[in-house]
């Protein structure tokens, strides 16, 4: 295997504390935060007592002033252990950088310090019924009353990851339907805002501890001042977008490689164990074939991954290139899965068995995020070969 060079001494052993945190924290309980479609609000304030949320964040802003290479440790930590039901990737590293760079300075201090401690669950809600991977097709609006003290919102959103905990939610909202992607906006929703109500969480086919929901906003008063970066802001809200989704993407291919690396890991394990015929299923050709295949792939993926990460760490991460890392992998996870589910048996159709929560897991990374289609999409335009 090749010498990973991405993590230093710091990182390793940030790694290994935030290892216990999960074998203490979340071990116990995913199971039964599976059956019941959501983990306990308690995980959250425990994982900001103990520093392991918006750890990037700047201290004045509750966080650790830390290099994105800790959050990436941490993703890799949740997904090597299939912990999908949390939630923490996307409320430190998406909802709170969107706050701390784009964001007032009153903003920041109002919002940010609360959700580095765990006080208040961040989302951010793009995707609605019948806008998904395409931002510019977004319906809900927010209009401005006439005396400018506050936006008026309608709508709906849907698949919304903390949905049914969160505090604050990041709206993508066209504060000027008629101007296309230039009249969108992001307003920020706190809890209890009179018309900001929740429905259902959503029964999915995997990560079913993920307590993904539907909002709905009927005649919500925002106030302007919940405009995210203030009145400059208004109509920028797909630039944020477009300058934020190379690192979420990422995110994504983080999470897949190292999932698929867990799925090989146990499939190891299994197959030395598991005798047919009177052998281990280790014994055979097959086996052993199609996990040195599939190793190999990984290994391929995971410096490539590293390479990304290094840019990003550098700040010199483009859109193409996250939007590769994040098609490759996710299609790699799943192909991952499925092979080593195969090579268990039957026992890989067992919900008890973690390869197949991690196949049910895996499918939904090929289409949040931007669906792997459009991934190809961008990368032909950055070819030159697009419209």
């Amino acid at each position: 295997m090749i010498e990973r060079t991405l993590f230093n001494a710091d990182h390793q052993a940030f790694a290994e504390s935030f290892a216990r945190f999960l074998d203490k924290e979340v071990a116990p309980h995913h199971a039964a935060w599976e059956e019941q479609g959501y983990v306990d609000r308690a995980v959250w304030s425990k994982a900001g007592e103990n520093g392991f949320l918006c750890m990037s964040l700047p201290e004045e802003y509750g966080g650790a002033g830390a290099d994105r290479l800790y959050s990436v440790a941490q993703m890799e930590a949740i997904a090597h252990a299939g912990f999908t039901g949390l939630g923490f990737g996307l409320h430190s590293e998406i909802v709170a950088p969107y706050i701390l760079h784009y964001g007032s300075e009153e903003q920041k201090r109002r919002y940010l310090p609360q959700l580095a401690n765990g006080a208040m669950v961040g989302a951010i809600a793009m995707s609605e019924p019948a806008a998904g991977s395409d931002l510019q097709g977004i319906k809900a609006t927010a209009v401005k009353s006439a005396d400018g003290s506050h936006y008026v919102l309608n709508g709906s959103k849907t698949f919304i990851t903390n949905g049914w905990h969160a505090d604050l939610v990041i709206v993508v909202a066209k504060t000027d339907p008629a101007a296309g992607a230039k009249g969108t906006s992001l307003l920020l929703v706190e809890r209890g805002m009179p018309g900001f109500e929740k429905g259902q969480r959503l029964k999915k086919l995997g990560m079913k501890a993920q307590d993904t929901s539907e909002l709905f906003f009927t005649d919500v008063k925002v106030p302007a001042e919940n405009l995210l970066g203030g009145p400059a802001m208004e109509g920028r809200g797909f630039i944020c977008l477009m300058e934020q989704l190379p690192w979420e993407r990422m995110q994504i291919a983080i999470s897949a490689v190292a999932a698929a690396q867990a799925a090989i890991d146990w499939t190891v394990d299994y197959v030395k164990q598991r005798k047919v015929f009177g052998q281990p299923v280790a014994s055979y050709q097959n086996t052993r074939y199609t996990l040195a295949e599939l190793q190999t792939e990984v290994q391929v993926a995971r410096v490539f991954v590293d390479k990304c990460c290094e840019l990003v760490a550098a700040d010199r991460l483009d859109t193409a290139t996250a939007s590769m890392a994040k098609y490759w992998t996710t299609d790699l996870q799943c192909k991952v899965m499925d092979e080593c589910l195969q090579l268990h048996g039957g026992y890989g159709y067992m919900w008890e068995y973690p390869i197949t929560r991690a196949y049910a897991d895996a499918r939904v990374q090929r289409i949040y995020g931007g669906t792997n289609e459009i991934m190809k999409e961008v990368i032909t335009r950055a070819m030159g070969l697009g419209k």
